[in-house]
C-alpha cells in the first residue's frame, strides 16, 4: 500500500468512520437503511400516488430510504416467489387476497399477528382483515380494500330509456338488448376475460350471485356444478346474443376502462380505481360526469347482489435484512391518515372513515355501493395451491368461451385436473 493511498485512509477514518465493506459516514452519523418494496402498476393506487406517499415516509423517517417496484399484476406473484427463492431482494410486498395460504405455506411472509395493535383491530372493517389472514394468523396489513363493481353509463341509459341500472344479471341482459337493438352502441357490456386472473374475479362474481361455491365442505371441487355452470352459461349467453364484446376474451381490467371511459360501452364490470378516472379525469375519460356505480347485480331468488374479494395486503418478507424498518413503512402506508388522503382511487380499510367528508365527497355513490359491496364479498378458493387450480378455470373459462366445450364440461374437466389436490 503506498504512503499517499494510506493518508488517505486514515483520513478517512478519521474523519467519519469506515465501515465494513468499504462504506464511509460522516462524523458517527448512520447510513441511511434502503428498503426494497414491490408494487403492481395497475388498478387501485396509482404509481405516481404510491410514489407520493411513500417521499411522505421518507419525509417522516429520514433513515430510511424506499425503492419501489412495480409490475403489472400478473408478474406480482412470480416476482415474489423468485426473490424469494434467491433468498434476498425484497423487504415489502403486495400480496393477493389468494396468496395468503400459499405464502404463510412456504413461509414467504413474516406472522405479524402480534404486531397487530388494539388500535388497529378495533379501527379496521372486519371484512378486510380476512385478506391477510390463514389459519387464525395474520401476515400483513390490509392496504387495498376491493371489489368489483357494476358500473354504467348514465347518458346511455336514459337514451334508452332505462330509469335505473339493472339489479339482477337477467336485467341487465334485457337492458344489454334494449340498448344493442336501438343501435347507442355495438356491444353494450365489457368485461375483462382474458386468460388471467382477472377472468376468475368476474367469474367469482358471478358465481356468488348464482350461489354456488369453488369447494364443497371436504374441500373437493365443486364448480362444477349448480352455480359454478350457471355463471359460466350466462357468460357464453351474453357473448352469443352480442351482447358482450367479444374482445373481452383478451381484455384485462385497464382495456375494459379504455373501451367504458371512450363511451363504446354501457356497462363495465370493474374495480374501484375506474369510477374517478372515468368520472373524473377528462385526459382519460369520454364521459366525465356520466358515470353510474352499484353493486354488482345479483340473482332472483337466490342473491340481491354480488362481490368478489379483491382486495390486497401488505407484507414483510422472512427473509428482509429490515424487518423492523420495513413494518414501519407497511403500518405507515396503511394508516388511516395516509388513505384518508389517498381514498380516490382505492377506498380505506379504516370503518370510521365513509363518514368523513374528505373520503366521501365527490363520490357519495360509489361509497354507498360500497357499504353494501364491501359486506358481500365472495372469496376464491383458500388454499395452498390457488395458481394451479385458478389456471385450470381460466383455461376452462375460455374453453367454453370459445365453444371448444360445453360450460358444465369445461368446468367438469377443470374439476378432474384439480382432483383431491387441493
Amino acid at each position: 500500500m503506498s504512503g499517499k493511498f494510506q493518508s488517505l485512509i486514515m483520513q478517512a477514518i478519521i474523519g467519519g468512520g469506515l465501515l465494513a465493506g468499504g462504506q464511509m459516514i460522516g462524523h458517527g452519523a448512520l447510513a441511511d437503511t434502503t428498503i426494497n418494496a414491490l408494487f403492481m402498476s395497475q388498478a387501485a393506487y396509482s404509481e405516481s400516488d404510491v410514489r407520493a406517499m411513500t417521499a411522505d415516509f421518507e419525509k417522516a423517517n429520514p433513515g430510511i430510504k424506499v425503492n419501489a417496484e412495480f409490475v403489472p399484476y400478473e408478474g406480482l406473484h412470480d416476482k415474489t416467489t423468485l426473490a424469494q427463492g434467491a433468498g434476498s431482494g425484497y423487504d415489502v410486498v403486495l400480496f393477493d387476497v389468494i396468496w395468503p395460504a400459499e405464502f404463510a405455506e412456504n413461509k414467504v411472509l413474516v406472522d405479524v399477528t402480534d404486531k397487530i395493535t388494539p388500535e388497529m383491530k378495533k379501527g379496521v372493517l372486519p371484512g378486510a382483515w380476512t385478506t391477510v389472514e390463514y389459519k387464525g394468523h395474520r401476515y400483513g396489513m390490509p392496504w387495498i380494500l376491493d371489489t368489483k363493481y357494476l358500473f354504467y353509463n348514465t347518458e346511455i341509459l336514459k337514451k334508452a330509456g332505462i330509469a335505473h341500472p339493472p339489479k339482477t344479471w337477467a336485467e341487465l341482459e334485457k337492458q344489454a338488448e334494449i340498448i344493442k337493438n336501438k343501435k347507442l352502441v355495438e356491444f353494450p357490456i365489457v368485461w375483462s376475460w382474458a386468460q388471467a386472473e382477472a377472468a376468475i374475479c368476474d367469474y367469482t362474481t358471478l358465481v356468488a350471485a348464482y350461489g354456488g361455491k369453488f369447494l364443497d365442505e371436504s374441500g373437493k371441487p365443486a364448480f362444477q356444478t349448480d352455480g359454478g355452470v350457471d355463471a359460466l352459461k350466462y357468460m357464453v349467453e351474453t357473448t352469443d346474443k352480442g351482447l358482450t364484446n367479444p374482445h373481452s376474451k383478451e381484455y384485462l381490467e385497464e382495456d375494459v376502462r379504455r373501451v367504458f371511459s371512450s363511451g363504446d360501452a354501457a356497462f363495465a364490470l370493474n374495480w374501484t380505481y375506474m369510477y374517478n378516472m372515468a368520472n373524473g379525469d377528462p385526459k382519460e375519460s369520454k364521459i366525465v360526469g356520466k358515470v353510474g356505480v352499484v353493486p354488482a347485480p345479483g340473482v332472483a331468488g337466490k342473491s340481491e347482489a354480488s362481490a368478489v374479494n379483491g382486495s390486497m395486503g401488505l407484507g414483510v418478507t422472512t427473509t428482509s435484512k429490515h424487518p423492523d424498518d420495513a413494518w414501519k413503512y407497511v403500518v405507515f402506508m396503511t394508516s388511516q391518515d395516509v388513505q384518508n388522503k389517498y381514498a380516490k382511487l382505492s377506498l380505506p380499510i379504516w370503518a370510521s372513515s365513509y363518514s368523513d367528508p374528505a373520503v366521501t365527497k365527490g363520490q357519495e355513490s360509489l361509497v354507498a355501493a360500497a357499504k353494501k359491496s364491501l359486506g358481500i364479498m365472495f372469496p376464491r378458493p383458500t388454499t395452498p395451491t390457488y395458481q394451479q387450480l385458478s389456471t385450470q378455470l381460466q383455461q376452462a373459462l375460455h374453453t367454453a368461451l370459445l365453444k371448444s366445450a360445453s360450460p358444465a364440461d369445461a368446468l367438469q374437466t377443470a374439476a378432474d385436473a384439480a382432483g383431491g389436490g387441493l
